[in-house]
């Protein structure tokens, strides 16, 4: 009888730290005594047949010669199998993105040519690209909110899950609930409270399409000082690594003005009622007898009454606040009444 040849070895490589199983084909198989990795010996082997075999490679490092050794002899044909390093990922670029997926990321590392799967927890990636040994480019699949380990498999195994530079971390869309106020000055540089869930890593807040200095506080608060903006109705979005929220209505209101004040003297004592008249009256929130606050009932854009508070008798400045700003003053002159 002839000594064994061996024609072909599936897989032809594997990991450095062996334990998989790879088949040997060839011929003369049926009393095989030795299966060899570079000289290392198989750690186990099964033979099937006379032309087939399976083995489990011992650790190893680079391109060795498999041989089968039999009663007859021990093969002499080249048939290299290769030890292939583990890959390891050391970094994700971007680190986070929506829980719709759709984010394309660069994983970086070692020892990641060939690679056969990318997988985000255990969901494969949408669509990858090998670039380099140490680079590629992947595409997230939808996941729900959170963290999720990345990891890349070759012929040389698959990347430690548990590595904490080897996350990608989900964020859910962000929801807004509230903003306080709900207006203010078309000027700007007004400060507003939002409120809602899924706002931390803001990267924006708009009014509209204008963007506002920010300060993320929590998850569920930021504060914005707000951009000016004409007057009217603006949509509020925050945006983040989740995507963009939901908008809300923020009221952009032009500065009061009073042109009049009729009449524009009373006595000293209070209860006068006198009528302003001006313009971006509506949303009034108080009225102020030199720095006295009066009650106050808004007729329309363009009037108000006011009762007058007591004082001195003299000239005061009446001035208007609304969320717009605080109007320019009008002259009121309180007169003494005749003394017995």
């Amino acid at each position: 009888m002839a000594a064994p040849t061996v024609s072909s070895i599936s897989p032809n490589q594997g990991p450095s730290s062996g334990g998989n199983i790879v088949t040997v084909t060839g011929t003369g198989f049926s009393s095989t005594t030795a299966v060899q990795f570079g000289g290392r010996a198989a750690t186990s082997f099964t033979v099937l047949s006379s032309t087939q075999l399976t083995a489990v490679p011992p650790a190893g490092t680079g391109a060795v010669n498999v041989t089968v050794t039999t009663s007859q002899g021990t093969s002499t044909q080249t048939a290299t199998y290769t030890y292939v390093a583990a890959p390891a990922v050391s970094g994700v670029t971007p680190s986070q993105g929506p829980v719709s997926g759709g984010t394309t990321v660069t994983l970086t590392g070692t020892n990641l040519s060939g690679a056969t799967a990318v997988f985000f927890d255990a969901v494969a990636a949408t669509s990858f690209t090998v670039l380099a040994a140490t680079r590629i480019i992947a595409v997230t699949p939808a996941h729900a909110a959170g963290a999720a380990a990345v990891t890349v498999t070759t012929a040389g195994g698959t990347s430690n899950p548990d590595d904490p530079s080897a996350y990608f971390y989900y964020a859910p869309v962000p929801s807004l609930t509230d903003i306080e106020p709900p207006a203010g000055s078309s000027a700007g540089g007004a400060a507003a409270t939002l409120t809602g869930t899924g706002l931390l890593n803001a990267t924006a807040v708009r009014f509209d399409m204008v963007a506002a200095s920010f300060t993320v506080v929590s998850a569920t608060q930021i504060t914005v000082v707000t951009p000016a903006h004409a007057a009217g109705a603006a949509a509020v979005t925050v945006t983040t690594p989740g995507g963009t929220s939901n908008p809300l209505g923020y009221v952009y209101l032009d500065a009061p003005t009073l042109t009049s004040v009729t009449p524009d003297q009373g006595p000293t004592y209070a209860g006068a009622v006198v009528t302003l008249t001006g313009t971006n009256l509506i949303a009034t929130t108080g009225v102020e007898f030199g720095g006295v606050l009066a009650a106050f009932t808004v007729l329309s854009p363009t009037s108000v009454t006011a009762v007058a508070p007591a004082g001195a008798a003299g000239a005061v400045t009446i001035t208007v606040t609304t969320p717009g700003g605080v109007s320019n003053g009008l002259a009121y002159t309180r007169i003494a009444g005749p003394a017995i």
